[in-house]
């Protein structure tokens, strides 16, 4: 069965109505709140002016991505329970930010991860690899968002051709620009916290109402979601996705790692640390951030089976975007060609903002670490940062763009748990080893970044992601050698012994300034000369 929305769905005209007024108001909010992005400060980290609550907000905003709102919500109706594994991962993996890296983070740098892990090391070889990691990781949680915009609006319009997709992935792009453009950091932070709310609200009503549908019996919609299931009662245990051979359930163990650990290393939720004065309000973000995600992933797990039960697979893995497309179509079937235009709307914003910051962070990495520290050796013209900035968000737009025209059709939370397996195998090892061992100098900081990263984008490459099945990116050859669709079970410990081994090796060049490892020291555990 195909699912024809033009005729379903209710208008595509209200849909576009409800689109532009939604990016017309998130536009202005932006031109307003950044009337003075001069300095540097002032656009990567919106001179440190943020409170802990308004930042945490902005946090969870960041964090609640389209892989969230309709991979995950997507996941759930399709695969039930394993669905529902990508929010527990999501979840747990705050616990590393909150015990381990928030204060000292924000001690130590001023906008990017380039300036914790070049603290105590060479500065411009450890930058160079720090930015180049930004950007790899930043690329391919771009793809997911894209791909995600590309879906919902295929779904609103009916657009069914690849060109019609790639048109909207387009419009996308040019939008988020816009916004890091003209807003920095101030306008983007603005943005996320008016979309949190948004999504907050948004799914609070829809599981509510879900729950309202089936008597506030959570036993009755999950018999219903089974049910209308293809895989009937395989979806309220596990293993439906996850458990059928063992290199499934590798796979899982796999994914798991990369998003527990994948989130403390993400870039640009490293850099909301420097939004706030101090380390303290640093703290107080992410226990926010967190509260904030517990509503949001218990509502997905509502959203999920009730997508399950009220619209049902068959008609969601038709639709336009497939797993994506669950949560729209709940919408309309709850709630009409108006509920259906306001929520694609708050999910398009959702797409926006996150890709927005994603764009920040990345032209921030190259402008502040490659074009400042390491072309002009800490000394860039005033004014100069900025500019550089600002052109390479344009650059970054383009590459995303093209990316996510790419990855239509996947599934946008698996996509997400790439660039967490980036992340994990190529900067936590440095973060963690510079925050936490003495000896770790700029031989194990390359080895770590660069090993991890390179790892972890090779066996991607030769991985079913890329080619062997319907679902890759290529389909229709196969070169896929790696097993498992998520590196992170090989390439996360990887990432770290390299840290390790080329520490060994580095000390017999000669250690690195003790003096700036005991300032390092100092400073991420008390704050001192921070700022």
């Amino acid at each position: 069965m195909t699912v024809n929305l033009a005729a379903t769905a209710g208008n595509p005209t209200l849909n576009v109505t409800i689109f532009v007024a939604v990016v017309a108001i998130t536009l202005f909010i932006v031109y307003r709140v950044s009337t003075r992005n001069t300095t540097a400060a002032d656009y990567y980290a919106a001179g440190g002016g943020f409170t802990g609550r308004q930042n945490g907000i902005a946090l969870s905003g960041d964090y609640l991505s389209a892989a969230s709102f309709l991979g995950v919500s997507g996941a759930i109706a399709v695969y039930g329970y394993d669905g529902f594994l990508y929010s527990v991962g999501f979840l747990v993996a705050w616990l590393i930010p909150l015990l381990l890296v928030a204060e000292r983070i924000r001690n130590t740098g001023r906008f990017t991860m380039g300036d914790v892990v070049s603290y105590r090391m060479k500065q411009r070889p450890v930058r160079a690899a720090a930015a180049n990691a930004t950007l790899v990781i930043s690329f391919f949680y771009m793809l997911a968002q894209m791909a995600g915009a590309g879906g919902l609006v295929a779904l609103l319009l009916d657009v069914h051709t690849a060109s019609g997709q790639a048109l909207v992935i387009t419009v996308v792009g040019v939008i988020m620009v816009l916004y890091v453009l003209v807003g920095g950091m101030k306008g983007t932070t603005w943005v996320q916290i008016v979309k949190a709310v948004l999504l907050l609200v948004c799914v609070s009503l829809m599981s509510v109402f879900i729950l309202g549908k089936f008597g506030f019996d959570l036993g009755s919609l999950l018999g219903r979601a089974a049910e209308k299931n293809a895989l009937s009662d395989l979806i309220l245990e596990p293993g439906a996705r996850y458990g059928r051979t063992e290199t499934a359930k590798l796979d899982f163990v796999s994914l798991s790692l990369a998003l527990v650990l994948g989130t403390a290393a993400l870039p640009h939720v490293l850099m909301r640390f420097y939004t706030v004065p101090n380390a303290h309000q640093a703290r107080r973000s992410v226990v926010w951030a967190i509260w904030a995600m517990v509503l949001f992933y218990l509502s997905t797990l509502l959203i999920g089976y009730g997508a399950s039960a009220i619209v049902g697979t068959d008609a969601i893995l038709d639709a336009p975007g497939g797993e994506n497309s669950a949560v729209p179509l709940l919408a309309f079937h709850i709630g009409g060609a108006a509920l259906l235009g306001l929520v694609s709307a708050i999910a398009f914003t959702t797409i926006l903002a996150v890709v927005a910051g994603l764009t920040l962070t990345a032209s921030a990495s190259f402008a502040h670490d490659v074009y400042a520290n390491v072309m002009k050796h800490g000394n860039p013209e005033p004014g100069s940062e900025v500019r550089v900035a600002r052109l390479t968000a344009v650059v970054v737009g383009c590459l995303a763009v093209g990316g996510g025209i790419l990855a239509i059709g996947q599934n946008v939370a698996f996509l997400v748990s790439l660039a967490f397996a980036l992340a994990a195998s190529a900067n936590l090892p440095a973060i963690l080893y510079t925050l936490f061992w003495r000896r770790f100098n700029t031989t194990g900081t390359l080895w770590a970044i660069y090993g991890g990263l390179a790892s972890c984008l090779v066996l991607i490459v030769f991985s079913p992601v890329m080619s062997g099945t319907e679902t890759s990116i290529i389909s229709g050859i196969d070169f896929a050698l790696f097993p498992l669709s998520n590196p992170g079970i090989v390439s996360i410990p990887l990432g770290f012994v390299l840290g390790i081994a080329g520490t060994f090796v580095g000390e017999r060049k000669g250690v690195d300034d003790p003096d700036r490892r005991d300032e390092l020291e100092v400073r991420s555990m008390t704050g001192i000369g921070s700022g």
